[in-house]
This record gives structure tokens, C-alpha cells and sequence, in this order.
């Protein structure tokens, strides 16, 4: 791990700067990633049918597997406007204009509220210092599009392949309306590896299933939902173009990246205190083991028994019950931990003695693991989430408003 965020990777300058998009004067609203050079490009965007203007943009100018720089607004989604395709155009020629940049190189992404015109105003007003700030800022840009975020979520990676070190580094963004399919959230990762749009994007897939794919913390997914990366080449490795083993060492780094945002996103869920990870083992195969450790994470009663730190392990059982994966109920085991322990509940689908007040005790840290056993066969795979608070509530009772 080393620092850097987007700005570890060769060639990759970034900026965050308040605009006026959003009220507040103290919050960023306006973020920019730009590479030295043309990148391959890849990205996986939503599957709601209701899809934000920014989307079907950044899918035009990526079309050729290439880009060269990345704007991102908060405090408006531009989904659900009749001008909205028009308004992300203009951001993106926006950036043409003030860097040389084509606007047909430029992917374009907005966060916020759903429904309500983005006035490109703004944006145009603060095209010049937003410009005149790229650098080293890859916490500028993370804070830039946070919208009910409490904290920022960036980390970077080096990596040999080949001959070459190569870094890749990411920033996210994501709190609440998490519950993804084939994308999730706000996510820009930059690496200075060569490699192929086709590679790049086959490994983008690969991981964004066991990572961000893994993740829910209420069960509704977002419209402006886009993962996107950049890859401009600056390392010198031997370029990526085949499923070989350096593209195997790339995908290892990607999934470091990837995996590390899927925790910093969990873990900030809106009103959450706690980051819950369910782990799941045994299954017999891996679309039975992420079915089954996505429902127990996504189940609203297991999230509220875990703010209140009670061991309600019916609740895990329930969850798998429902959730279509193929399992034995009878060979079913569960053990909750934490850094204050370890302790089993349940065994052969049945319940055991437990001592409640250690359960208790384990269950009030902020990092709660949940392992489930299935004993059918040797697949696993893991999910993020976190516990369903009062505050969760309030937060979205006047998110408009």
C-alpha cells in the first residue's frame, strides 16, 4: 500500500474545488482526474433502468476504449432532466476548452439529488481554478464528490509487472442508496500499467463481482451508479493484451484497490456505526456463496440486531433461508467475532449454549465478522455491509429538503 490515491500512478494529476453547486461554501462540489496522455479506459455502470444523463455520455466517449480525464460534480445527479445529456456534453466541453483535452476523451459523472435541473453555471465559473489546483490532490477529488459521506475514501498500490512498478490507486464515493448489480456507487481508479481496453475492462468485471458487487447497505440501487478506470501506460511495462499471467497480476492489484474502497464504503454507510463483513464457506460454488453472504448483509432485521449487539443468529438463518442459494440448513454453523473475540452460535443448523453477555461484549465493536459454514463444498466469498441505525432514518427523512 502507499499513498497517492488517483496522483500514485504515473501521468495523473487530479482537483477538488468548490464551485457552487452545492449551498454550502465549505464543501468541494467540483473534481477533476486528468492523465499526461490518452488512456485505455474502461467502466460498468447500473443496471436501473432509471440511468443518470452522465452515464450514457461517458459510455459514448468511451466506446473506443479510450480517455483522458475525468469530471465529477456532487450536490446534483442530473438524472431524470430533459436537458441533462446537454448539460454533461457541455461539462465535458468544458473541459476541452480549459485543458486541450477532446471532449470526447472525458468521462463524466454527477452525485446528489435526483430530478432537479444542474445549472452548468457554476461549473463554467469554477473551470479556472479547478485547472489551475490539478496536482497532487487526490484528496481534494475524493472530498469533491461526497455528497453524505463522513469520510474520504482513497488508497493506492504498487505492484511489479514484469520488469516495470506500476501503481494503481482509486478514489470512491458512496453512503447511502448501495445495493449494486454489474456497478456501484461513484469509483475512479488510475494506474500507469499498459494494458489493453479489452484486458482492462475484463478485469474490471472480474473484481467489481467479488468487491463492490458484494457490498449493500440499504438495499437500493443508485441510477448514477459508475465504476471507471484509467490506464495510461506511463510504467512501461510489456503491454497487457492477453489472460496471462501478468494480466493475473494486474487483477490481483485492481481487487486490492477494489476491495479496500468496498470496506471504506460499508463501513460509512449512512448512520452507520458498525462495518459488518459476512464471510461464507463451503458452498458449492461461488454464485451459491455470494448469494448467500449478500442476503445475510442485505437483511434489514440482521442489520438492526447488530446496532442493538444482539445474537440473533435466527436472523442469519433467515437470510439464507431466502436467498435461493442451495445449501443444507441442517449442515448450516454460525460464528460471530471481533477484536474483543470469537464466539460460535449456532452448529448443524441448530442453536448452541453461548454466553450472552460475551456475545454482547463482541458484538459492540465497530468491525463485527460473521462467518457461515455451509459444509457443502469448498467455494466462499464475502460481503460488506453495515448495521441499520435511527440516524439512517433521520438522514433520509429530508435528504430533498
Amino acid at each position: 500500500m502507499i499513498h497517492g490515491g488517483v496522483c500514485a500512478a504515473k501521468g495523473f494529476k487530479a482537483a477538488g474545488i468548490h464551485c457552487g453547486i452545492r449551498k454550502n461554501k465549505t464543501k468541494k462540489d467540483l473534481a477533476l482526474i486528468v492523465s499526461e496522455c490518452r488512456a485505455s479506459a474502461a467502466a460498468v455502470y447500473t443496471t436501473n433502468l432509471v440511468k443518470g444523463a452522465p452515464l450514457t455520455v461517458t459510455k459514448q466517449h468511451i466506446a473506443d476504449g479510450f480517455a483522458q480525464a475525468i469530471i465529477c460534480n456532487s450536490g446534483n445527479a442530473n438524472t431524470c432532466n430533459s436537458d441533462g445529456i446537454q448539460v454533461a456534453q457541455k461539462m465535458c466541453a468544458l473541459v476541452e476548452k480549459h485543458t486541450g483535452i477532446s471532449a470526447d476523451d472525458v468521462c463524466v459523472a454527477s452525485t446528489g439529488v435526483i430530478g432537479q435541473k444542474l445549472d452548468i453555471t457554476p461549473v463554467e465559473w469554477g473551470m479556472d481554478a479547478l485547472v489551475n489546483a490539478l496536482g497532487d490532490n487526490s484528496s481534494d477529488a475524493a472530498n469533491a464528490i461526497m455528497t453524505t459521506d463522513t469520510v474520504e475514501k482513497q488508497l493506492a498500490y504498487s505492484f511489479e509487472c514484469g520488469s516495470a512498478q506500476c501503481c494503481i490507486g482509486g478514489i470512491a464515493k458512496g453512503s447511502g442508496m448501495i445495493h449494486p448489480n454489474m456497478a456501484t456507487l461513484l469509483v475512479f481508479i488510475t494506474t500507469d500499467c499498459a494494458i489493453s481496453g479489452a484486458m482492462l475492462h475484463d478485469a474490471l468485471c472480474e473484481v467489481t463481482q467479488d468487491t463492490f458487487n458484494m457490498i449493500s447497505i440499504d438495499g437500493d440501487t443508485s441510477t448514477n451508479d459508475n465504476v471507471c478506470i484509467l490506464a495510461n501506460g506511463l510504467a512501461g511495462n510489456e503491454p497487457i493484451t492477453e489472460h496471462n499471467e501478468n494480466y493475473v497480476l494486474f487483477r490481483s492489484a485492481l481487487f486490492e484497490v477494489m476491495n479496500g474502497l468496498s470496506r471504506m464504503i460499508a463501513g460509512d454507510g449512512e448512520g452507520a456505526t458498525k462495518l459488518l463483513i459476512c464471510s461464507v464457506v463451503g458452498a458449492k460454488d461461488m454464485p451459491n456463496a455470494r448469494t448467500a453472504a449478500k442476503s445475510v448483509i442485505c437483511s434489514s432485521l440482521f442489520k438492526a440486531a447488530m446496532f442493538g449487539a444482539d445474537a440473533n443468529w435466527g436472523r442469519v438463518l433467515c437470510a439464507l433461508g431466502y436467498s435461493g442459494a442451495d445449501i443444507d440448513v441442517s449442515k448450516v454453523g454460525v460464528t460471530f467475532s471481533s477484536v474483543a473475540g470469537i464466539i460460535e452460535v449456532c452448529r448443524d443448523g441448530s442453536g448452541i449454549a453461548f454466553d450472552e453477555d460475551e456475545a454482547k461484549k463482541i458484538l459492540s465493536k465497530k468491525e463485527i465478522n460473521v462467518l457461515v459454514t455451509l459444509g457443502d463444498g469448498k467455494a466462499e466469498a464475502t460481503a460488506y455491509g453495515c448495521d441499520l441505525t435511527y440516524d439512517y432514518v433521520k438522514i433520509n427523512g429530508d435528504y430533498r429538503t
